[in-house]
């Protein structure tokens, strides 16, 4: 009897069986499914076991994004653990990665989750409802590659659904908006469709959203532990490690910890796309040059005292872009570092080498 798992139950893609065997032949697939200090949880065909990238991996990797993350597809050397720790000899080529700054005033690129179909944004109805904030994420999930959906979560604590679903609606360009309750239960049928075969689904969002409610919800098991709503409103942060999830609906899900600060990185596509009505006004100008402040014929003045653009709206595209153009120029000098650091490195290691 063949035992052996589906890994297209794990989101596996012809895209990635087809560059496996172009270019590894030899090593075995796998999907890194949790991620532990040094050690990755990789699921085979054979079942699951622990790996750690290979001695050449580790001195090849310049950026943290040499080293893989939960949702990537590596090569490995065996298919079980019966000889022990497996090595993790390559990453297949990502698809798409939810990335953010890492927290505090470093600006290195902290790669959340890899190989996503799916990004569902969470944001809860209750106190913690926050415009600013969500368009960050959406800034950083069209960044990512993969498809932005925003999950308006605790539907049961809101007695204005409809504005705040408006005010969603009136800054997701493109982006479906679900409102959900795990209380009553509400929204989460429509939440299980995009659960298809082989997708794989990642939940973002701020600490206490009811992500990982949400998440047992759809598995219909207590998978994730979850507390009860603290003080002002606010569930507390329970899920402390990113964790890709088998459901029985035939996709994946990646959970991942709340995050209290989304620090953007540098890209300013990823801005107009979240702020294409802004970009779209702007090139109305008059002038090329605008700087939208006292020029005669400006568009965006005239938009916004005609209330087609909030002022918030407004000033927080200017925070993140601004925000973004400063990441950008300081991860280009931080790389250019780690370059000259790598080079300098590898060049010691080879005086040392005796011929």
């Amino acid at each position: 009897m063949d035992n052996k798992i589906n890994l297209f139950h794990w989101g596996l893609k012809e895209s990635f069986i087809k560059e496996y065997e172009e270019n590894y032949q030899g090593y075995y697939l796998g999907r890194v499914v949790e991620e532990q200090k040094n050690l990755y949880k990789i699921v085979t065909e054979e079942g699951k076991m622990l790996g750690k990238i290979s001695g050449k991996m580790s001195y090849n990797a310049i950026e943290r994004m040499d080293y893989p993350t939960v949702g990537d597809w590596v090569v490995v050397d065996r298919v079980n653990h019966d000889n022990g720790v497996a090595i993790i000899n390559g990453i297949l080529k990502r698809k798409s990665k939810f990335s953010r700054k890492v927290a505090g005033n470093r600006s290195d690129e902290q790669i959340v989750a890899a190989n996503v179909d799916n990004l569902f944004i969470c944001m809860t109805l209750n106190n913690d409802f926050n415009l600013k904030r969500l368009e960050r994420y959406i800034s950083l999930a069209w960044n990512s590659g993969a498809t932005p959906v925003i999950l308006l979560t605790k539907s049961d604590l809101c007695e204005d659904i409809n504005e705040k679903y408006s005010q969603v609606d009136s800054i997701a360009f493109g982006i479906d908006i679900i409102v959900v309750s795990s209380v009553e239960m509400s929204g989460i049928e429509q939440v299980k469709t995009y659960l298809k075969e082989g997708s794989t689904i990642g939940f973002v969002g701020s600490s206490g959203v009811g992500k990982s409610t949400l998440v047992n919800s759809i598995l219909n098991e207590e998978k994730q532990l979850t507390k009860d709503i603290g003080n002002g409103d606010k569930g507390r942060h329970t899920t402390t490690y990113r964790e890709l999830i088998q459901t029985n609906l035939g996709g994946v899900i990646i959970d991942t910890p709340g995050m209290r600060e989304v620090g953007m990185l540098g890209d300013n596509e990823s801005i107009y796309n979240s702020f294409k009505d802004i970009e779209e006004i702007s090139a109305r100008c008059k002038f090329t040059n605008c700087s939208h402040r006292t020029e005669v014929g400006c568009a965006i003045k005239e938009a916004m005292k005609n209330g087609n653009i909030s002022v918030e709206r407004y000033n927080n595209y200017l925070k993140l872009k601004k925000e973004a153009e400063f990441m950008e120029r300081k991860s280009n000098k931080n790389s250019q570092r780690a370059y000259v650091r790598e080079i300098k490195k590898r060049n010691r290691a080879m005086k040392k080498v005796k011929f």
